[in-house]
């Protein structure tokens, strides 16, 4: 499923403008009332610029307008200029931080993914987020690593089944066995059924359930290639996801351990913004 960027852009940009009050004092007291104006939107990094839907959403709020100078997902090898912002002055001005905030997070966010996809290339692995991201901009965040190159993860709780390390301990306490939770799932016609594994015992169990895909969790590359082989001859064309511990450093070697996704949490829970700015030009 797709996220509605245009959607969440409006949303998001109506939550951030008004976080900044009623009305802006400072360019009451300094600007002239219908003065227009317009500036740069400098990238001062290096990296991938992401979040253009959501910068346009907070312009058009404000009566603005950008011309991009690049496009959605560019990989800026130096700083320079990646848009230009017009409208009137004391608009330019009230849209200047909310829309660098919403910019810096998702280049910060589709830079980190680059990196990580730049890491597995020429691997079928793909890279993928998680739901570890801050609460409210889940949708920015996806839209960060989609630009960087990643790849969709579930979104929510609602479509997609998996099985973790605590509904293990559920099914435990209850009696109640994986095959039959799986079976449930399948009668609401929920067709991605992934589950946690820690164990050969549970890769086992999950494959007779009828699991879509595996995940492989905290294990060393090693232990992910023998038991990816295992999976698949116990159920050909089951998917095989790496997750837990995933670094720069070691992101290949679970690729080349025949992962068809890794997901990373760091993508999104612990981003560091890009250093974008407003200059006003004229």
């Amino acid at each position: 499923m797709i996220p509605d960027f245009a959607a969440d852009a409006e949303r998001l940009a109506a939550i951030a403008l008004a976080e900044d009050g009623c009305c802006d004092v400072t360019s009451d007291v300094t600007v002239a009332s219908r003065a227009r104006g317009r500036g740069r939107i400098e990238f001062r990094s290096r990296g991938v610029l992401a979040g253009q839907v959501y910068a346009d959403a907070v312009a058009r709020a404000c009566d603005c307008t950008i011309a991009w100078d690049v496009p959605e997902g560019a990989n800026l090898s130096k700083p320079g200029a990646v848009g230009t912002m017009a409208g009137v002055l004391a608009q330019l001005l009230r849209a200047e931080r909310p829309l660098l905030n919403l910019l810096q997070r998702a280049s910060g966010v589709a830079t980190a993914t680059r990196a990580y996809v730049g890491a597995v290339a020429e691997t079928s692995a793909r890279i993928l987020h998680t739901r570890k991201t801050a609460p409210g901009l889940r949708i920015l965040d996806i839209a960060g690593v989609l630009a960087g190159g990643g790849a969709l993860h579930r979104l929510d709780l609602a479509h997609t089944v998996m099985v973790k390390d605590n509904h293990w301990q559920a099914l435990a306490a209850q009696g109640k066995t994986l095959h039959a939770a799986l079976a449930e799932a399948r009668l609401r016609g929920i067709r991605g059924l992934q589950v946690e594994v820690e164990s050969e015992t549970q890769l086992r169990s999950a494959c007779e359930a009828g699991a879509t895909r595996l995940l492989v969790d905290n294990q060393s590359p090693e232990t992910v290639k023998r038991w990816t082989e295992l999976a698949r001859e116990l159920k050909p064309g089951i998917e095989i996801e790496a997750t837990g511990g995933i670094t720069l450093d070691n992101v290949r070697a679970y690729a080349e351990a025949g992962a068809d996704f890794i997901s990373v949490g760091a993508l999104t829970h612990s981003v560091r913004a890009a250093d974008i700015a407003f200059e006003i030009t004229a």
